[in-house]
C-alpha cells in the first residue's frame, strides 16, 4: 500500500507540472461559475473537513515524541502538521479540478457505467468516513459525556443528528453558499478567538504567536520529505487525500469562475494554505505552553467541527444524488431523505467498526487515475480536448 500511495503522488505531481506548462494559460469556466472568493470558500470549506478542527491537538504531541516516532525528526511538529494538511496535498485537488472542468466534459470517462459507479462509491464511501471522525474525535474534545470505552449514545445522537442536518440541507442548492461562507467565518473567528485567548495567557504575548509562524519554514526546507508517505500514519493522509480529491474535482469545478488555469492553481494552493498556517499556529502556541482547552474552548471546536462537517457532508451527498439520480425530483423530500439518512448511517457504523478503511477508497482512486490517463492516452476524442495537439505530443 505504501508503495501504490507514492507511486499515486509522484505521477499526480508529475501531471500538475505538465498541466502548468503546457495549459497554464487556458480559460477555464466552470457550470455555476461564482465571484472569486466566494470559489475560494467553497473550495477551503468543502475541501476541509472536522479533522483540521480536532486533529492538531492529538497530534502535536505524537510528532514531538522522537523517542518512539523517529521519523519526524527532520522537521518540527508544526511544519509536520501543516505538511500533511497543507500545500502540496492542494496540488491534487487542483488537478482533479482542472480535469473535471477542462478535460471531462469531452472526454466523458466518468460517464462509463462501471467508472461511475466506482467513482460514485468512492464519494459515499469518503462522505461516511467524514461523519465517522467527529464521532471518533468527539471523546477527546468532550470527555464529560463518555461513557464506557469512550462510548457514548450522546455521541451518537450528535452524529446522528449532523447526517440528518446534512441530508436536509442538500435538498436545495442555496444552502451550498450560505454552509460554505458561514464554515469559514466561523472558522476565521475561531482562529481570532483562540489566538486572542492565548496571547492573553501569562507570560505570552503577540510576539509568541509571531515566533511561532517561522517554524513552518520548516516543511518548505523538507518539502520532498512529503511527497513519498514518511510512515503507516503519513500513508493513511495520502490515501484520505486521494479519496477526497475526486469529489473535490467533481464539486468545485462547478464553481471555478472564467479563470486561467495558472491562476486556479495559485488560488487552490495559496489561500487554504495560508488558512492552515494560520490555524495550526495557534493551536501549536496552546500545545507547546499547556494552555487548557477543556470546557468552552473544547466546546466552540466542536461547535465549528460539526459546520464543516455539515458542509462536506452537504456537498458529498449533492454530488452522489445527482450522479445517480437519487435526487429530490426524483422521491420527493421524506423519501430521499430517508434513503440518503439511513445510507450515510449504516457506513458511518461500518467505519466505525472498521469494516471499511479509507485507505481502501483512496486506492480506488489511485487506480481509477491511472485507468483514465490510459484511456486518454487511447481514446479518440482528444482531439475534442482543449490543446489537442498538446495530448498527441504526449502520445508521440
Amino acid at each position: 500500500m505504501l508503495t501504490l500511495v507514492g507511486v499515486g503522488m509522484i505521477c499526480s505531481l508529475t501531471i500538475v507540472v505538465i498541466i502548468l506548462l503546457r495549459w497554464g494559460q487556458l480559460p477555464l469556466q466552470g457550470k455555476i461559475p461564482v465571484s472569486t472568493w466566494v470559489f475560494v470558500a467553497i473550495l477551503f470549506t468543502s475541501g476541509l473537513d472536522v479533522g483540521l478542527i480536532m486533529f492538531p491537538l492529538t497530534e502535536f504531541p505524537v510528532y514531538d515524541n522522537l523517542e518512539e516516532n523517529g521519523e519526524y525528526a527532520f522537521a518540527n511538529p508544526l511544519a509536520i502538521e501543516f505538511g500533511f494538511w497543507g500545500f502540496m496535498i492542494w496540488a491534487i485537488y487542483f488537478l482533479t479540478c482542472f480535469y473535471f472542468c477542462a478535460l471531462e466534459p469531452k472526454l466523458q470517462f466518468f460517464q462509463i457505467t462501471w467508472v461511475k459507479w466506482l467513482n460514485n462509491i468512492v464519494i459515499i464511501g469518503t462522505c461516511a468516513f467524514t461523519a465517522h471522525l467527529l464521532f471518533a474525535n468527539l471523546s477527546w474534545y468532550l470527555p464529560a459525556l463518555a461513557g464506557d470505552n469512550d462510548f457514548s449514545y450522546i455521541y451518537l445522537a450528535i452524529v446522528g443528528l449532523t447526517i440528518l442536518a446534512a441530508v436536509y440541507s442538500s435538498t436545495e442548492l442555496k444552502f451550498v453558499k450560505i454552509l460554505s461562507i458561514s464554515s469559514g467565518g466561523l472558522f476565521f473567528i475561531l482562529t481570532i478567538s483562540l489566538g486572542t485567548y492565548a496571547m492573553m495567557q501569562p507570560g505570552i504575548d503577540a510576539g509568541d504567536y509571531l515566533n511561532t509562524l517561522p517554524l513552518l519554514t520548516d516543511y518548505f526546507a523538507h518539502l520532498h520529505e512529503f511527497v513519498l508517505p514518511i510512515n503507516d500514519y503519513h500513508a493513511f493522509y495520502l490515501f484520505w487525500w486521494f479519496a477526497w480529491s475526486i469529489m473535490i474535482g467533481q464539486f468545485t469545478a462547478r464553481f471555478v469562475g472564467n479563470m486561467r488555469t495558472i491562476t486556479l492553481f495559485l488560488h487552490m494552493l495559496i489561500w487554504p494554505s495560508i488558512s492552515l498556517a494560520l490555524w495550526f499556529s495557534v493551536l501549536y502556541l496552546f500545545y507547546t505552553n499547556g494552555i487548557d482547552t477543556s470546557g468552552a474552548i473544547n466546546l466552540a471546536m466542536v461547535a465549528v467541527g460539526i459546520v464543516f462537517v455539515l458542509n462536506s457532508l452537504d456537498s458529498l451527498i449533492r454530488l452522489y444524488s445527482d450522479n445517480l439520480n437519487l435526487t429530490v425530483a426524483r422521491y420527493g423530500k421524506p423519501r430521499y431523505i430517508l434513503l440518503h439518512a439511513t445510507l450515510m448511517m449504516s457506513l458511518t457504523t461500518l467505519f466505525g467498526l472498521q469494516f471499511i478503511r479509507i485507505q481502501w477508497v483512496g486506492a480506488i482512486v489511485i487506480g481509477i487515475g491511472f485507468c483514465c490517463a490510459i484511456y486518454l492516452a487511447k481514446s479518440d476524442k482528444r482531439a475534442q480536448l482543449p490543446a489537442a495537439d498538446v495530448l498527441m505530443k504526449l502520445k508521440r
